[in-house]
């Protein structure tokens, strides 16, 4: 049996991941792959106690908890499924730690050390957006992050999202930044798929001259 593909979907809060998730997993439906959609924290029990601790956990403790949490997502969930041939997609994975976490004071060095045996994306997708038009999403739709009680998060996430994905890019994982500020969530599903291999084949990310795309 041909292996999948394990793809990441990162980015700061109201930048259009959800969109962007059912558009792309329409898209390589139609293209006849089979997709199993995921999300961190995961699911599980230990995942949906991750998530409601996010508001009163803090620094190590956090990272730690968000660590054991993709531990087990990866032996329950992100291998079984990509080894059965399945294009899997997860919204947020190591790229959200190394900007959360460090947006709550942990060292970058600490969170690698914490993930240093997780299996790697093939691709690591991160979207951004002008700061502006983050915090007026934000606005909109209500504050879901204790970190977004600060009206200057947005451009620090971004700073941090560029900053990981020169992370990712040393540890050899192709990495696609889109700018989605004036992108339909369609099209960057589309940008998406087009750096996807074949089943089977080779990740090969291709890059947009209107894209800081970081490619290793």
């Amino acid at each position: 049996m041909t292996a999948g593909t394990f793809i990441t979907l990162d980015g700061p809060g109201a930048v259009g991941k959800s969109t962007t998730l059912e558009e792309l997993d329409r898209l390589l439906r139609n293209e006849g792959r089979l997709v199993y959609r995921t999300c961190e924290p995961s699911q599980s029990a230990l995942g949906q106690f991750t998530r409601a601790s996010a508001a009163f956990l803090r620094g190590h403790a956090l990272a730690c908890l968000v660590a054991a949490n993709r531990y087990e997502h990866v032996e329950v969930e992100l291998r079984p499924m990509r080894d059965a041939g399945f294009t899997v997609i997860s919204d947020r994975y190591l790229a959200s730690s190394l900007v959360l976490q460090r947006l709550d004071g942990v060292a970058e060095r600490y969170l690698l050390d914490l993930n240093r045996e997780i299996m790697l994306p093939d691709l690591a997708v991160i979207l951004t957006a002008e700061p502006a038009v983050i915090s007026a999403r934000l606005t909109a739709r209500g504050v879901r992050h204790r970190f977004h009680h600060d009206p200057d998060a947005p451009s620090r996430e971004l700073d941090l999202y560029a900053e990981a994905a020169q992370t990712l890019t040393t540890m050899g994982v192709p990495v696609l930044v889109i700018d989605s500020t004036g992108t339909a969530p369609k099209d960057v599903a589309r940008r998406i798929a087009d750096a996807l291999p074949p089943p089977g084949g080779t990740v090969a990310p291709v890059p947009h001259d209107d894209d800081p795309t970081v490619t290793p």
